[in-house]
């Protein structure tokens, strides 16, 4: 006897795959009916024995494509409308209210990597191979459902060959949206360096020295050489130059221009991941997993079978790691040229120090012309930036730095009733915003930090594009409590242009109401949040700068804090942070002002600055007068500060060149010295 049922399939199940994957399945089955993109669900009739439809259901939960997640499956009866000889299709999307989930972009699969070498395959050396299981998603996408007329690929028509593949289900690439071959996708090409040049309009029109094969291997040649490339992947561009080299990465260095931090290093396999760096299986899952983050591991000892230039992360024991993930990466490595490339590169995010990653070729002409001897690009509009994702491990399980690329914006499930819609702009530094939507809460891809200017106007950019994308119509917007942070004004100025973009049929208050969240609550905040715990928590929220209640810089807190608020119980000892905001960056100067309220005495304190060389008498004299007529001193619970100023105290780092330099290199020498003294610790257990 024929059945009929209606299901609903909630999650990860646009961009990868899914509805091919439930053809396959429901025919195998014997199921006839359809499948189709909703937006915020797919639907799936079926009509067939129930024995086969329970069996098809069942085969769908336990066997779904690969990069899918199916968070939900609802089902009901249905009439019987299908006739019984009736194939099972798929049929066009349509637009209905309700959940979203939006697929990361997903790092080139094994079955197109190999393709992409195959010299009988028609996409050989092809530099955006995709297919069902892999290729771009968020950083393309205009727009839900997930279909090829709302991404950026729609300005290439498919040839018959792909149009083939896209429409039938024996092929790998069915329904596969930004599918393409060397004849019908995206092009790469050279840029000129000289920001007067003017950018080419077409493609079709730059002699093929410039485009293509050959703009492959002169990128190639020039960093092999010893030269810098800007070039433009999936979420960005990243500058690029040989991590073997010690001139060359000093040279990026000098340019950028930034003198310690670690660059990010691309390598081309595991094999050479093993020979830099000390890496278990857990992390080599990840490392070449769909999602390939940038992984911090240790370097390995025995600098001698190491290649990797000292200058991509001087007086660090780590490195940051990852594989290619872009086809045009893959081929930045190897490529039928005779170039000889090095199997270690510097892919380090192509921006300004401060901005954010610059995602089209005019921003990058005119802010990465310095910095790079080419540009390598493509004519595949980047919709939205997406930095690569930052990972460490601890006790061999991997922990989040920066949520980025591969990550975002998948959401985090609530799993408490929530109602309605908050945008939450984010912090001052390292920036990400969220937008929630009942219980689902979507972070943003990494936006960067917002003291510079341009991105500022990123972040405003990016908010209004994944509000328009995911159909929130955000009702309360959440801001850090300090009042003169960007990001703090850009909430109050977002309240009104919000509400005019995205509630203006609602004819309630001109402006979104405005919550500005006390910094280290936040923290905790999010933590409840990120493990699903509603319980009141005793929370320890150490970092650098967070505006306190009582107008004071905290820093080092203890809070009791549940859903509704917190309690201060305790932090660690105020003291006087002098300098504004060099007090961030010197943490010499951090060191006076504890030494001074300790001894109370500036003779005293003289003789001790004196022996450990902390600053000039000059400078211990502005101190002295800062601190006693509290010109620019504020009282702080810093643990970052704190941090610094034993660096200094130590001898370490004096200043930093870039935020946590201090600290982390102050970690750094403990870590050394436990290393080297393992074998006298011992405990009364022992």
């Amino acid at each position: 006897m024929q059945h009929a049922i209606i299901a609903r399939v909630y999650g990860i199940v646009q961009g990868v795959g899914f509805r091919p994957t439930v053809d396959r399945l429901a025919t195998s089955h014997g199921i006839c009916g359809s499948v189709s993109n909703k937006g915020p669900y797919v639907e799936i009739d079926a009509q067939g024995e129930m024995a086969d439809i329970d069996a098809f259901i069942e085969d769908l939960l336990h066997n779904p494509p690969k990069r899918a997640v199916i968070l939900k499956l609802d089902r009901e009866d249905a009439p019987q409308n299908i006739g019984k000889d009736t194939a099972f299709t798929i049929i066009e999307s349509e637009k209905e209210e309700g959940e979203i989930f939006v697929s990361p972009d997903i790092a080139i699969c094994p079955d197109c990597k190999r393709e992409l070498y195959d010299p009988n395959d028609r996409r050989y050396l092809h530099p955006f191979i995709n297919c069902t299981s892999c290729g771009p998603r968020t950083t393309i996408l205009d727009g839900m459902p997930y279909d090829r007329v709302r991404t950026s690929m729609a300005a290439f028509p498919m040839c018959s060959e792909c149009e083939y593949e896209y429409t039938h289900a024996e092929t790998r690439r069915y329904d596969a949206q930004p599918v393409c071959c060397n004849d019908c996708g995206p092009q790469g090409y050279l840029l000129p360096t000289d920001k007067t040049a003017k950018l080419p309009a077409d493609v079709s029109s730059m002699p093929d020295s410039m485009k293509d094969a050959a703009a492959i291997t002169e990128t190639r040649r020039i960093i092999k050489d010893g030269g810098i490339v800007a070039i433009k992947g999936i979420g960005g561009f990243h500058l690029c130059c040989d991590a073997t080299n010690a001139k060359a990465v000093q040279r990026l260095r000098d340019l950028k221009p930034r003198p310690a931090k670690p660059f990010a290093v691309m390598m081309r396999d595991l094999d050479a991941v093993r020979r830099e760096c000390l890496v278990t299986p857990a992390q080599e899952e990840i490392l070449d997993g769909h999602q390939k983050p940038i992984i911090l591991l240790k370097k390995r000892h025995v600098e001698a079978q190491r290649c990797l230039a000292e200058e991509v992360a001087p007086d660090n024991p780590c490195v940051g790691v990852m594989l290619p993930y872009a086809p045009v990466q893959l081929l930045l490595f190897d490529y039928p040229d005779g170039i000889r490339m090095p199997d270690c590169l510097v892919m380090t995010s192509g921006n300004v120090s401060g901005a954010p990653i610059c995602r089209d070729n005019a921003d990058a002409v005119k802010e990465l012309s310095r910095m790079c001897d080419a540009f390598l690009s493509h004519n595949r509009l980047i919709r939205l930036r997406a930095d690569d994702s930052v990972m460490d491990f601890f006790e061999d399980r991997p922990y989040m730095i920066r949520r980025s690329r591969g990550y975002a914006p998948l959401p985090f499930l609530m799993e408490m009733p929530c109602e309605g819609s908050v945008l939450a702009v984010g912090g001052e530094l390292k920036n990400t915003f969220c937008v929630t939507r009942n219980h689902l809460f979507y972070p943003s891809p990494y936006v960067g930090d917002m003291e510079d200017l341009r991105t500022v106007r990123a972040l405003e950019e990016s908010v209004i594009r994944m509000a328009d994308l995911l159909e929130a119509s955000p009702e309360i917007i959440a801001c850090d409590l300090h009042p003169k942070y960007n990001t703090t004004d850009m909430a109050y100025r977002l309240s009104k242009e919000l509400h005019g973009k995205l509630r203006e049929t609602k004819g309630e208050a001109k402006e979104l109401p405005v919550i500005q969240i006390q910094h280290h609550y936040a923290h905790i905040a999010s933590c409840m949040a990120e493990n699903n715990y509603f319980d009141p928590v005793i929370g320890l929220s150490f970092d650098g700068t967070g505006y306190g209640e009582d107008a004071t810089i905290w820093g080092g807190e203890f809070l009791i804090a549940d859903l509704d608020g917190y309690k201060r119980s305790a932090s660690i000892a105020p003291f006087l942070q002098i300098g504004g905001d060099a007090s961030a960056k010197e943490g010499w100067r951090i060191a006076v002002s504890m030494l001074y309220s300790i001894t109370k005495d500036r003779k005293k304190t003289a003789e001790i600055v004196e022996k450990l060389k902390l600053c000039t008498e000059q400078e211990l004299k502005m101190q002295f007068m800062m601190a006693d007529r509290r010109i620019n001193a504020v009282e702080s619970t810093s643990a970052g500060r704190l941090f610094d100023a034993v660096s200094a105290i130590l001898g370490i780092r004096r200043a930093s060149t870039f935020e946590g330099e201090a600290s982390t290199t102050l970690m750094f020498y403990a870590e050394r010295w436990e290393e080297a003294h393992r074998s006298e610790q011992a405990t009364p257990f022992d």
